[in-house]
């Protein structure tokens, strides 16, 4: 899993490459939890591409077992990337993106640009 530590206006991120393992199960986002408690971040950022289709079904609950995951060990998450497919198909997914993104622990963004902006504030 190709993963670097970047620091965006004094937050340290850990940043996940488009490249690696399908997240796809607790033990998924564990690995990552993990990883950024020993590299010191406060957020990881992942590219849509690595999660596995199941998590933009909100009925198979992967979407809902990984963020908890991330909120029970204190580590947010940023999901980059065009997700409109998923919530253009679901709108409880819609609903659940958008609550999630009204918060400071879950974002669901287009891109890195945006991340640096929500960072900021």
């Amino acid at each position: 899993m190709t993963t670097t530590l970047e620091t965006i206006h004094d937050v340290p991120v850990l940043v996940c490459g488009a490249e690696g393992g399908t997240i796809a199960r607790e033990s998924d986002a564990l690995d990552l939890i993990g990883d950024a408690g020993y590299q010191g971040a406060t957020w990881v950022v992942v590219p849509v591409e690595r999660f596995d289709e199941d998590f933009f079904r909100l009925r198979t609950r992967v979407a809902g077992d990984i963020v908890q995951k991330f909120v029970q060990y204190g580590v947010r998450l940023a999901v980059i990337g065009d997700i409109s497919r998923h919530t253009e198909a679901s709108s409880s997914l819609r609903d659940f993106v958008v609550e999630c993104n009204r918060g400071r622990q879950t974002w669901f963004l287009t891109d890195f640009d945006e991340l640096r902006e929500r960072l900021r504030a």
